[in-house]
């Protein structure tokens, strides 16, 4: 089998997927845009060869690249990047060379357009938030005599909380407008509710093979828009209505042969017309995995490996080399911010929580706006352990 993968060398644990690969059998082809000498010894093991481009956007490279491989090993089996920057790259580069195991061209409006989103979530069943696709002020004022303030703006196609705000009176409606983007935006009624995830591994008929949930107390819009620090865990156990809502928003998605990472919100009181307090309603769906380190987290918190999974899937469509039994744990994420003054020094932290600490790292730039840039992941066993270890980061002077 040859594998072409997109982008191997970022996010920086991402070589773990082509080692996994490498594992069972396949031949594994590199393209990115970093220099073969600055990419990660780990990978370079893992990979057959490596085509460097200047630009992995640039999409007469990446036909070039593509096709020196299909010229050098045969027709290509798999092409993936695993990332939601290159999603429409990925599906182009399939559609155009044949490449029939993953997403093509048709898949990708219902899965990057959050207003397109929102068809694939009333299939599933799923209550959606009433939405209008700015215009005109004298439009959104209407809709706003609908669903009252506040309202949320956001990209229609976009990445997390990039450049998503919530107005919250008429001033702020005003000074949106004032400066209102070129591209398109989505303007939803506000809900009440705390953001969880169901994530996994999807088979070829759309069932997941693996699954999990992430729990995140604080949305990533608001940290972003006021400088906070993020915090969110691996949940020990997935609630069986979260299970059965995620089950049937992948099958309604067509989500196959992937990772996914879907996102509900989960409502903090009655909602008339969309639920009740603890029901589920859509968010945005992802299909890649979930942002950062998150697949090491996931597998902390699973004792699992979740990259061996993925590659299971991709050779066997289900899961062959895993043990799914194991231990389970929250597995806590807690970032800080340069130049913030905080309670307890980095010393202090290593020195309390150093046995149950699973990573400590630097937050490349790209990632620093929403998860901060110094991070600390750890297992814990209990809420008041987990609710402890945050306080004792993020605490400030």
């Amino acid at each position: 089998m040859n594998f072409v993968f997109i982008s191997p060398h970022f996010p920086k644990s991402y070589w773990n997927f082509c080692d996994r690969l490498k594992r069972n059998g396949v031949n594994v082809l590199g393209i990115g845009d970093a220099p073969y000498e600055e990419i990660p010894a780990e990978l370079k093991r893992t990979l057959t060869e490596y085509y460097r481009v200047n630009d992995l956007g640039n999409y007469g490279e990446m036909v070039r690249a593509v096709g020196y491989f299909t010229f050098r090993y045969g027709k290509i089996d798999w092409l993936e990047s695993n990332n939601e920057y290159w999603l429409e790259m990925d599906a182009q580069l399939r559609t155009d060379f044949n490449i029939t195991t993953g997403a093509q061209n048709d898949f990708i409006s219902r899965i990057k357009y959050k207003s397109i989103m929102k068809e694939s979530y009333r299939k599933a069943g799923v209550p959606v938030a009433r939405h209008h696709m700015v215009s005109t002020l004298e439009a959104a004022r209407e809709f706003i005599a609908q669903v009252g303030y506040p309202v949320i703006v956001k990209p229609d196609n976009g990445c997390g909380a990039e450049a998503t705000y919530k107005l919250k009176n008429e001033q702020d409606l005003e000074a949106f407008y004032a400066r209102l983007p070129a591209e398109s935006y989505i303007m939803e009624e506000f809900i009440d509710g705390t953001i969880v995830s169901f994530d996994g591994v999807a088979d070829s008929h759309c069932v997941p093979i693996f699954y999990t949930s992430e729990y995140f107390p604080t949305p990533i819009m608001d940290i972003v828009n006021t400088g906070g620090d993020l915090a969110y865990w691996v949940q020990r156990t997935v609630p069986e209505a979260l299970r059965d809502t995620g089950f049937r928003t992948i099958k309604a998605f067509g989500a196959k042969s992937r990772f996914f990472h879907c996102e509900f919100f989960q409502l903090n009181q009655d909602k008339p017309g969309l639920g009740k307090k603890g029901d589920y309603m859509a968010l945005e769906v992802n299909m890649r995995p979930a942002g950062g380190y998150t697949p090491d987290m996931i597998n902390f918190a699973n004792s699992v490996d979740c990259y061996q999974i993925w590659a299971d899937m991709v050779c066997y469509d289900k899961v062959v080399h895993q043990d799914m039994n194991g231990p389970k744990h929250y597995c806590v994420y807690a970032g800080r911010r340069d130049g913030v003054a905080y309670r307890h020094t980095h010393a202090e932290i290593l020195a309390k929580y150093g046995p149950a600490m699973k990573m400590c790292d630097r937050m490349p730039d790209a990632l620093a706006m929403d998860m901060g840039n110094q991070m600390y992941v750890v297992n814990v066993d209990t809420a008041e352990e987990r609710e402890a270890f945050i306080r004792f980061v993020q605490e400030r002077v």
